[in-house]
């Protein structure tokens, strides 16, 4: 246990254990309902756009890791990165091949990465707000541990099976908690968000329930 800390805690390994760390309590945060996961996205919608021209999504959307949330992208960067970098400090010795090993993990995890976000894509597809009206009507799960007039998120399946990700939001009191069923009932443009009410027992007429 001790050669484990003293690892995670030398150069460079330390670097990623920091970023892993920060990585870690804001998932945590998010899965209690803290936060959103689009919380560094250029895009409001949460999404990085691959052209985004400005932001830290910009960015990333041109090295491409773009097509999924900015906080998704990083995580799985921190943790790859954290990984390579702990197997390369073993036998790592003397500044010169610590500063390669620094170098090759942010390279081999940037590579990692965009292998990764190819699938991950298809859970936050990039869909104008048009076309986010067609999920009006239909049932969504909720994802986060709350929803509020300022936070939650939900998973939300189509017409033509594929499901996505989106903001979601409600004006009264109701009480939503992570896998409890919600009715879309209005898509606001300018905050590109939806409005949710709980869903009433039993299938809604034309409506096939989420799995």
């Amino acid at each position: 246990m001790g050669e484990f800390l003293n690892a995670v805690l030398e150069f460079p390994t330390v670097l990623f254990t920091f970023l892993l760390v920060v990585v870690i309590v804001y998932w945590l945060i998010v899965l209690f309902g803290g936060a959103d996961t689009d919380l560094l996205d250029a895009d409001p919608a949460g999404v990085v756009d691959g052209g985004a021209d400005g932001g830290f999504g910009g960015f990333l959307g041109s090295v491409g890791l773009g097509g999924v949330p900015v906080t998704v992208g990083l995580s799985v960067l921190v943790l790859v990165a954290w990984f390579v970098s702990l197997a390369g400090s073993t036998v790592a010795d003397g500044a010169l091949a610590s500063v390669a090993v620094l170098v090759a993990a942010l390279v081999v995890a940037w590579l990692a990465t965009r292998l990764l976000v190819v699938p991950l894509r298809r859970l936050f597809p990039e869909t104008s707000g048009d076309s986010r009206t067609a999920f009006v009507g239909r049932r969504c799960v909720i994802r986060t541990g709350t929803v509020t007039d300022t936070f939650g998120q939900a998973e939300v399946t189509a017409a033509d099976g594929s499901s996505a990700i989106v903001q979601v939001r409600q004006t009264g009191t109701d009480t939503f908690t992570a896998g409890s069923t919600a009715v879309i009932y209005e898509y606001d443009r300018d905050g590109e968000f939806f409005w949710v009410v709980p869903a009433p027992t039993g299938p809604t007429p034309g409506q096939r329930e989420l799995s």
